[in-house]
């Protein structure tokens, strides 16, 4: 059974929870709510066009999370792209909702810091053989 270090599941709880958010933000955006700022001029293309890509980059970091959370290093790797991925997309759609944008941001810098610097710390091969665990009461009896 292998051991995990409590900031790799703190990042990929952080990784779903920006997936949830994007999602949110993106069917908000292909659906033309109102509280988006209105007309506003993009860098690329239009409003309904980020609520596209921010939804499908929702759910890759949805995919990221659960990956993550397994523990392997392609989880990792997809983690730490997936939010690089999400910090370029939302600092491109600051027009459409600034504080939103610059939310979504820090969370994905914090998520990619706890991956690349605790990535790989904790994980661990949980040996509890029943002759370890045996030799281990043994030695507390005494």
């Amino acid at each position: 059974m292998k051991t995990y270090s409590g900031w790799v599941i703190f990042a990929a709880v952080m990784l779903l929870i920006v997936g949830v958010l994007n999602i949110i933000w993106g069917i908000a955006a292909i659906a033309d709510s109102k509280f988006f700022v209105q007309d506003q001029k993009y860098i690329l293309s239009n409003l309904n066009a980020w609520g596209w890509i921010t939804l499908i980059i929702g759910v890759l970091q949805l995919v990221a999370g659960f990956s993550l959370w397994s523990g392997g290093l392609y989880g990792r790797l997809m983690a730490i792209f997936f939010a690089s991925l999400s910090a370029l997309a939302a600092l491109l759609s600051i027009p459409a909702y600034p504080f939103w944008s610059l939310a979504i941001f820090a969370l994905d810098v914090i998520v990619i810091y706890q991956v690349s610097v605790f990535g790989a710390a904790g994980i661990e091969e949980d040996d509890r053989s029943p002759e370890r665990v045996q030799a281990a009461r043994r030695d507390v009896v005494r």
